[in-house]
């Protein structure tokens, strides 16, 4: 089993938010400029961003920090004349290999709010930071005022496929909420239906929220999004209503959590091309 690497930081976390339902919300998203490709080694150019309205930058661009590339033999590729802007970061991939690529930002760990004695909100780590568990005990008062203390994780994906479709890097890690694809990311029809499944930390999903929406949001008056909720055996099934390119994003809490945390929560977001038939 070939498994995306994960990197883990804490700073990360506070951009949950940007996983959350809204219209307005910031919407953390990869875009790439292919994901069904022939030939040798054709490139691909990938935008990441957070912005308001999707696929148009108009926000922040997202950090680099933490995106790996996984080619289809479990190789991690270097990302190309990659830089950021105001409100996008861009980077190209050279794919060399025959199959599947995917290409991801996961992040997790764990976190604390809560009040002090004058009512001021606190939060452990700071902005930025990255949590040392050993540390949690001196650094959060154990019966504060609104104590949360949450174990968080999130995955931002896309991938792209050079030839015929594989499927080893779409093996999950077993780490937060993710996806796994009874139908292949890379090859999604307008009008067919996709059926994909999520877990969390490696155990279907219950009760998953998610929202789906085309692209071109700018251009259209309506977001004419498709909500879900998984089943009892995490399973979703989307319609794609057109051809386009769609972002899926996805959250999750329960009361799971490993000590010192009582909440575990989960965010998801996907980008995927839906072809013409």
């Amino acid at each position: 089993m070939n498994h995306l690497k994960t990197k883990f930081i804490a700073g990360a976390l506070v951009s949950l938010a940007a996983l959350s339902f809204p219209a307005d919300a910031h919407r953390a998203w990869l875009k790439p400029s292919a994901t069904v490709l022939s030939g040798e080694a054709p490139f691909i150019t990938v935008d990441a961003a957070i912005s308001n309205t999707l696929f148009h930058p108009d926000h922040h661009a997202m950090s680099l920090n933490g995106v790996e590339v996984t080619a289809p033999d479990g190789s991690s590729l270097e990302l190309l004349n990659a830089l950021s802007g105001k409100y996008r970061s861009v980077f190209d991939l050279e794919l060399t290999q025959q199959g599947t690529y995917r290409i991801a930002s996961a992040s997790g760990g764990l976190r604390a709010l809560w009040r002090d004695q004058d009512g001021n909100r606190k939060m452990w780590p700071g902005r930025g930071q990255q949590a040392d568990e050993s540390e949690f005990a001196t650094a959060v008062p154990e019966n504060a005022d609104e104590l949360r203390v949450m174990r968080s994780s999130r995955r931002i994906e896309t991938f792209a496929t050079v030839g015929m479709p594989t499927f080893e890097v779409l093996e999950p890690t077993g780490e937060g909420l993710e996806l796994v694809f009874h139908s292949h990311p890379n090859d999604l029809y307008a009008t067919e239906s996709a059926s994909f499944q999520f877990f969390i930390d490696g155990e279907p999903a219950a009760g998953v929220e998610v929202e789906v929406v085309r692209g071109g949001m700018r251009y259209r008056n309506s977001q004419d999004e498709i909500t879900l909720v998984s089943n009892a055996e995490g399973m979703i099934e989307v319609i794609w209503p057109q051809a386009g390119m769609y972002f899926m994003e996805a959250s999750y809490q329960d009361d799971q959590a490993k000590a010192p945390a009582t909440i575990r929560s989960g965010g998801y977001a996907g980008t995927f091309e839906v072809l013409p038939l």
